[in-house]
């Protein structure tokens, strides 16, 4: 018997099809309350590492006799020190992750959404960070929208699609994550596109995208539409009259928040003009396909995060607020915690600053906080 590994790409698929699985999370306290794997499936426990140094005995009560334990850490060395302990506590099905949480964080799934003429949509689903991201594919052609950092995903999974990537497209300045969007472009040879309106700080070469331009990959036609709010140069996608992306404007379960360029009130406006009146007028029958999810049970059974336009206006909170200044009310006055060092990443993704990785990745550690519920 002896310590296993369960990587991240495991735990996703477990995940996704709520496959039973216990956690021991041994951060501090304050990490794991902030931050953690969840899941439909997931049991999860938090004992600070510091109480396991002097031996794991008295949790072993505590931990499940008929299910598969996993160990989490930050990076993963503190979770293969207490995976072994229990081993050697003669406990069963005992696997550390990995990389840790970071690794979580930087994990994607892909998921087809659905088909489209000479292709397919696919989700890029981030399941530690919440962030989504996209793949329009058609007639080997390719664009990627709201790429994260971790462009090798991208890359690996065109070529083993055999697709050329013609075109990346960040639907608005992120504050949340880092975006891939411009680095996948350079490597690929494609084309960058960013909303001019969001631009404004910004150090390099970028392609404006503006409303009214069309672009086609393959048999398919990407039309953007100027949807202010959560930035004040947030651009949203039609894609083939089938599906719309979103960005952080509208999610499944909340909207879009307007503060993280500390600009709030003088958005809100904007955000409810886009979310009342510019989406309202367009096909209800259109899939949603937002940029990030909140909860884990806005995954669908194959691990998916869409839902119908139409539906979102029954059930979403935030589009059934009847008077704008009631509106404006629960948008600028019950605000989530802002997300981690959004100030640092909007700065990255301006070109200001050039973190190294390492930086990144702790600058993107944590849920991505851009809704309001």
């Amino acid at each position: 018997m002896s310590l296993k590994k369960m990587h991240a790409s495991e735990v996703a698929s477990r995940i996704i099809n709520k496959n039973d699985l216990f956690i021991l999370d041994v951060r501090n306290e304050d990490a794991y309350a902030d931050w953690k794997i969840e899941g439909e499936s997931v049991k999860s426990m938090n004992v600070p590492y510091f109480d396991l140094i002097d031996g794991v005995e008295e949790i072993l009560e505590d931990l499940p006799k008929d299910k598969d334990i996993l160990v989490v850490c930050a990076k993963e060395g503190s979770s293969i020190f207490v995976g072994e302990e229990l081993v050697e506590a003669g406990v069963q099905n005992v696997s550390y992750l990995p990389g840790g949480m970071k690794a979580w964080s930087e994990y994607l799934e892909p998921v087809k959404v659905g088909d489209l003429p000479g292709g397919a949509l696919y989700q890029f689903v981030r399941l530690g960070k919440g962030c989504l991201s996209y793949m329009i594919e058609s007639n080997g052609e390719a664009a990627v929208v709201d790429a994260n950092r971790m462009i090798e995903n991208y890359t690996s999974f065109a070529e083993k699609q055999g697709l050329k990537i013609k075109a990346t497209f960040d639907t608005h300045l992120h504050a949340d994550h880092i975006s891939g969007g411009r680095e996948l472009a350079d490597q690929m040879n494609a084309s960058y596109y960013l909303p001019e309106e969001d631009a404004g700080e910004v150090t390099f070469e970028y392609t404006p995208l503006k409303e009214g331009d069309v672009f086609t990959i393959g048999e398919v036609t990407l039309e953007p539409l100027y949807s202010p709010g959560h930035t004040i140069g947030s651009t949203s996608f039609i894609v083939q009259d089938q599906f719309l992306l979103t960005g952080d404007i509208l999610f499944v379960h909340s909207i879009g928040r307007p503060d993280l360029a500390g600009k709030a009130e003088d958005w809100v406006g904007d955000l409810r003009e886009t979310l009342y009146n510019r989406y309202k007028d367009m096909a209800g029958e259109l899939t949603v396909l937002p940029a990030h999810f909140s909860k884990i049970e806005e995954l669908g059974e194959n691990g998916e995060v869409s839902a119908q336009l139409d539906e979102l206006y029954r059930v979403n909170d935030g589009l059934n607020v009847e008077k704008e200044e009631d509106f404006r009310t629960m948008v600028t006055e019950n605000l989530p915690p802002q997300p981690n060092a959004y100030q640092e990443i909007r700065e990255t993704n301006m070109g200001i600053i050039s973190p190294d990785e390492e930086a990144q990745r702790e600058m993107e550690i944590g849920p991505n906080r851009c809704a309001v519920k």
